[in-house]
């Protein structure tokens, strides 16, 4: 069975594609570095991650992008050969305007070099490309309107105002001929995230609507002419659990529509898996895919009937799902990052880490605080389960409070906890606890031990646990300096029981505040200005 979600953690906004037997999703990354995340899967079951093509400053620089800036919604599409890949990075959040640049990047291959990007337009965001039977290409958008009175925190619908439409020319690199709005939405409202197809003489055209929280859907419209008028799918919404509080996948939209090479239909949609008391999707906005049939009305629909997605669904053919490991442990013996490791907003990382520095190491060079917008050693890979724990061990000599450098559970600037090594004036060197939790907007630190506790000379162990809303932290003296000995030294348990759950979309300043994910990682920063290193010999990342 496909199993949902199946991209688990922070993957939102899929756009799938099929070339061959292959099947691509990509995913926003937002203000993570490098960017979009694309998944390859054969068999619709089990998907592997295998690019994230915006990887230069050419591409792509967010130094300064605000908290959930950056990368929205991809669409990648592939014709003439080669693959298209479509993205907007968003320089605003707050206030009535986005500042939405859309571009277009193209590669032979999925693992090839990309192109650096074409410059489309900056009229709204979560763009896509349509290659037409006929040889023509279409791009879209929705379009913002900065006139009302929405702002990032409670958006409105007059804000999101319908579909644009227009030409584009692959060999002048640049839109061409009449702009037209094609689609308003349905009542829902807020509008975006469209993708065309084209099946049986008619295009359709599915959208997101309804924002990005609960109240999420997938809108389907049909026309026979590209530039409409569109007609509305009869039950409105292909697929919403807005209307189902009980339904395990929540916040059910944006998403497209792939068929096998046999004729099947499936589509994919983000979502969320909240945990009870409050309703917190700590995981983020997460991929997940839904079988469809097409029906005598000429209407796509749900297998099992209704709106309202399913944690399993049949996949093409008879495959064996693979577990994910439960433990995933990283001695950076390599040259370059794992794979599931990610940093933020700088296409300059070799300013932030080093691998080569002290072999089989990652090296973090302290930089700007925890939280910055510009430059943060920060390296850290997704939540992708309710229940987990973390481990590292970091060798740092900090020679003032400024410098600080261990474990996060992270999600912005001010939905945070750290477990940290540093030096106290009176205490010496210390492990302590920095924790913001949601304080929106001033993003106010809090230190739930104080000034810490102190430390043995050597390298030290730091570990935490979460368990649905709750985070315990740990340490304990590393054995045999940075090696791996015997007679480790009991785990040690530091400061209270910490809120989980605000490390979430739903947190702090709620579910429209913000829209990434959770992470957990290593952190260095030293805010005099004098880039202490700090050493992690490895990171354990394992399910409970």
């Amino acid at each position: 069975m496909i199993h949902n979600p199946i991209l688990p953690g922070f993957n939102p906004d899929p756009s799938i594609v099929r070339v061959g037997e292959d099947y691509y999703i990509a995913t926003s990354t937002f203000e993570w570095y490098p960017g979009v995340q694309i998944h390859h899967s054969r068999d619709l079951v089990n998907w592997t991650l295998v690019r994230r093509p915006l990887e230069r400053k050419s591409q792509l620089d967010m130094r300064g992008n605000p908290d959930s800036c950056g990368v929205w919604a991809p669409c990648l599409s592939h014709a003439d050969g080669q693959f298209f890949l479509v993205y907007t990075d968003v320089k605003r959040f707050d206030g009535n305007f986005k500042d939405a640049h859309n571009y277009i990047v193209t590669a032979s291959s999925i693992d090839a070099e990309w192109s650096d990007p074409v410059y489309v337009n900056s009229s709204g965001f979560d763009p896509s490309l349509f290659h037409d039977d006929d040889g023509r290409k279409w791009f879209l958008n929705m379009q913002w309107n900065h006139r009302t009175e929405s702002y990032g925190g409670s958006p409105k619908h007059p804000a999101f105002d319908g579909i644009l439409l227009q030409e584009w020319d692959p060999v002048a690199r640049k839109l061409i001929g009449p702009l037209k709005n094609i689609f308003p939405g349905s009542p829902l409202g807020l509008v975006e995230g469209p993708h065309l197809f084209k099946r049986d003489g008619w295009y359709y055209l599915t959208t997101a609507e309804g924002g990005t929280g609960y109240g999420h859907a997938v809108t389907m419209a049909r026309s026979r002419a590209i530039a409409g008028p569109y007609e509305m799918h009869p039950d409105t919404h292909l697929i919403t659990s807005k209307d189902h509080p009980e339904a395990a996948l929540q916040r059910s939209g944006h998403g497209q529509y792939v068929e096998t090479p046999e004729g099947e239909a499936y589509h994919t949609h983000l979502c969320g898996q909240p945990l009870p008391p409050k309703r917190r999707c700590t995981l983020g906005r997460e991929t997940a895919l839904q079988k469809c049939v097409w029906k005598d009305d000429g209407w796509l629909y749900l297998e099992n009937g209704g709106p309202v997605p399913a944690l399993e669904v049949a996949p093409p053919g008879p495959v064996e799902r693979i577990e994910r490991p439960e433990n995933i442990r990283r001695d950076f013996d390599d040259a370059v990052l794992p794979p599931e490791f990610q940093w933020l907003r700088t296409p300059e990382p070799e300013r932030l880490f080093s691998l080569a520095a002290r072999p089989g190491h990652l090296r973090l060079l302290g930089r700007e605080s925890l939280g910055s917008w510009f430059e943060q050693s920060l390296v850290a890979r997704r939540q992708e389960d309710h229940r987990f724990r973390a481990e590292t061990r970091v060798d740092f000599t900090p020679d003032t409070y400024q410098q600080v450098a261990g474990l996060t559970h992270y999600y912005n600037r001010h939905k945070l906890h750290a477990l940290g090594v540093t030096l106290h004036e009176k205490l010496g060197r210390v492990v302590t606890i920095l924790s913001c939790a949601g304080d929106y907007p001033d993003g106010r630190l809090s230190f739930p031990v104080d000034q810490g506790v102190s430390l043995p000379d050597g390298a030290v162990d730091l570990a935490m646990e979460v368990s649905d809303n709750d985070l315990r932290f740990f340490w304990r003296p590393a054995a045999d300096g940075m090696g791996e000995g015997s007679g480790e030294a009991a785990w040690q348990p530091i400061g209270p029981v910490l809120d989980a759950g605000v490390i979430s979309d739903e947190g702090g300043r709620g579910e429209h505040g913000s829209f990434t994910g959770a992470f957990a990682g290593m952190f260095a920063f030293d805010t005099s200005g004098r880039g202490q290193p700090a050493d992690f010999d490895h990171f354990l990342y394992q399910r409970r």
